[in-house]
């Protein structure tokens, strides 16, 4: 019958519907709010074909998510002033993002998805060791660069996970301020001190 509008077949775009409409859910939602039933009607399918493409609410947010920053500007400011000073700079921006709604959301989302899926782990480290951290401790050049990176990487998530997914009271009731003065110096110590085993 002309004008009346179905669900969408499989192939025809189907693909790319479903993701922009989970771009648009997991954005205005949050990753715990976002349903496949609620993307499949936006995108104008049947649920089946949702789970037919992507297997899984976590390896379709995976698919669709980046990091609410670019890694290449934070780095530049992060290391830009020099070496001194790189583990409160970390902090400040690190603290600074996840204040916001969208990033917080988005942080948030990857963290519960990569808890419960290893496709989504591995974005995980795709999008923040790989892309970030890694080449901040490259370029600062201290020994054992791969595993400064994955401190750094755990010090940070263990911090969105506590704060905003946890919500341990007396952490998430903390200032931003607060939490620089306290995470600061130890990611300093991850990027740029002395990871030896003491041998004395």
């Amino acid at each position: 019958m002309a004008g009346t509008r179905g669900r969408r077949p499989a192939g025809s775009g189907t693909r790319e519907a479903i993701l922009a409409a989970a771009s648009r859910a997991f954005a205005e939602l949050g990753y715990p709010r976002t349903t496949l039933r609620a993307i499949a009607k936006d995108a104008g399918v049947d649920t089946r074909l949702v789970t037919h493409y992507f297997g899984s609410k976590q390896a379709l947010f995976v698919e669709v998510v980046e990091l609410p920053f670019d890694p290449e500007v934070v780095m530049a400011a992060v290391i830009g002033p020099g070496l001194e000073g790189v583990g409160h700079r970390l902090a400040t921006f690190a603290v600074g993002m996840l204040e916001t709604p969208e990033a917080r959301r988005t942080m948030t989302g990857l963290l519960r998805a990569a808890a419960s899926e290893e496709e989504a782990a591995v974005r995980v480290r795709e999008l923040l060791v790989a892309r970030l951290l890694t080449p901040l401790a490259h370029h600062i050049g201290g020994d054992r660069p791969e595993l400064r990176a994955s401190l750094t990487g755990a010090q940070m998530a263990g911090l969105v996970l506590a704060r905003h997914i946890i919500g341990l009271p007396r952490l998430a009731a903390a200032t931003p301020d607060e939490l620089v003065a306290a995470v600061g110096p130890v990611l300093q110590h991850y990027l740029a001190g002395n990871l030896s085993p003491d041998t004395g």
